[in-house]
């Protein structure tokens, strides 16, 4: 029994053993065998692009089906963003691409559709590349549209679309301390939104000299958002701004493809004559018959307004008209005057420089930029002296009656009365304080 156990024992080592040596030999050639994969890799062809792959299947019938099945490579995508930078041109961006002359064909393709002469500093683009060859350019042409580019086939596409945004409407509401700008600021908001607010309200409300402390404001806005980040607004829906105790609202709707604001009754906002033509510091000099002129030190009329304000605030005309003297003089420095409806003159004197396009003749509509405060002619610093005739005779500009435009047509009154509504009762409901921290509830896209 003994020699038994012995005999079983030894062959049991010895077969131990021989998988032992296997299993090390086996290692060995493993660990040589990707030693020489890492240092002569093999010279395989390249994967193609696409592979057919032939599968049988039976059929209904009880046949077998042959099918081909394509497998395509997917590409190589690289998406290269950047901004327009001083100096670069269509062919700066594309010369890596495109020879010159299919530049010069794109160009001429891009003319009815947007100059590419017009590529405008600081503004975004992106082109996609697929295995390093040219697919698409995308450049934004404002912050509604842009300009697209695409290569196929040896084709140029070229196109105007839409930038898709998020839209989301807003409360935004605040009370003023010293100035509207100020207010949106401490709010979070940007500039701009103050800017937008002061021209709805510009033909009632003086936002330098009428604004006080306590005075109020509340919107409806949309904000738009692209890729989730905030990427500026949209339109602004409702408004009302209570100056001095008076409540002025304002509701955006179209009008016969016409976009505008009216007040709670429908009547437009739109005036005549803007209350002021620029943002200004102060007054400095009112209307008046007899003033001791600063310089030459006489006393004569002044029938004018001055308005103090730094050197290149633009200076916007008040009402529509056109341009019947551009011109400069030692006494009046750069001086533009329009004709406008109504027997109505007004002047703008001591300009630093013209407004783009401006000159005699030309047609400008209201809110259009006609020239910067400056201290040209007989000026001791940079202000606008801003005059109004009626008939011929001067008329103080703080006095004028601002007539408005059309109202509304009367059977658009009750589609109009509804979104005043709306909008409304939504404010109404909040209070201003919870109303800042709240949000519409209707999301669009």
């Amino acid at each position: 029994m003994v020699l038994f156990k012995s005999g079983w024992l030894n062959r049991w080592y010895q077969k131990k053993q021989r998988r032992l040596r296997f299993l090390l030999i086996f290692s060995i050639m493993f660990g040589l065998s990707l030693l020489w994969r890492h240092h002569f890799p093999l010279d395989l062809p390249p994967e193609p692009e696409s592979q057919a792959v032939t599968t049988l299947s039976q059929s209904a019938s009880g046949g077998l089906e042959k099918s081909v099945i394509v497998k395509v490579k997917p590409l190589n995508q690289k998406k290269i963003e950047s901004k327009i930078e001083r100096g670069e041109t269509l062919s700066s961006l594309l010369d890596e691409y495109f020879s010159a002359r299919e530049i010069y064909r794109l160009a001429n393709e891009c003319e009815k559709i947007f100059p590419v002469r017009n590529l405008c500093v600081g503004q975004p683009y992106s082109i996609l590349l697929e295995d390093e060859s040219f697919k698409c350019l995308t450049y934004e042409i404002d912050s509604d549209n842009q300009l697209l580019i695409c290569y196929e086939n040896d084709q140029f596409d070229v196109s105007k679309e839409k930038i898709v945004y998020k839209l989301e409407q807003s409360v935004i509401c605040g009370t003023i301390e010293s100035s509207l700008f100020l207010s949106i600021s401490q709010l979070g908001e940007r500039p701009e939104l103050a800017f937008r607010i002061a021209d709805i309200f510009a033909w009632d409300i003086d936002f330098m000299r009428d604004l006080r402390s306590e005075d109020s404001f509340r919107i409806i806005i949309e904000k738009r958002y692209r890729d989730g980040a905030f990427a500026g607004y949209g339109q602004l829906l409702a408004a009302e701004f209570v100056n001095q105790g008076e409540s002025y609202r304002a509701i955006y709707f179209v009008n016969k493809g016409q976009m505008a604001y009216y007040d709670s009754e429908g009547r437009s906002l739109k005036k005549a004559f803007l209350k002021a033509p620029l943002s200004y510091s102060r007054i400095s000099s009112g209307y008046s018959n007899r003033r001791l002129h600063p310089v030459l030190r006489v006393w004569r009329p002044h029938r004018a307004i001055d308005y103090a304000a730094p050197v290149g605030t633009p200076i916007k005309a008040v009402a529509n008209g056109i341009v019947t003297q551009c011109s400069y003089d030692k006494s009046n420095g750069n001086k533009v005057r329009l004709r406008h409806p109504n027997q109505y003159e007004t002047t703008y004197i001591h300009l630093s420089r013209f407004g783009r396009g401006i000159k005699t003749g030309k047609k400008v509509t209201q809110g259009q930029v006609i020239g910067y405060v400056g201290a040209t002619g007989l000026a001791t610093g940079p202000h606008l002296d801003y005059r109004v005739f009626k008939n011929g005779r001067p008329v103080n500009p703080l006095k004028i009656e601002r007539i408005p435009s059309a109202p509304l047509p009367k059977h658009l009154i009750p589609t109009f009365k509804i979104a005043v509504k709306e909008y409304f009762d939504f404010l109404d409901r909040e209070t201003l304080s919870s109303a800042c921290d709240f949000h519409i509830k209707r999301i669009k896209y």
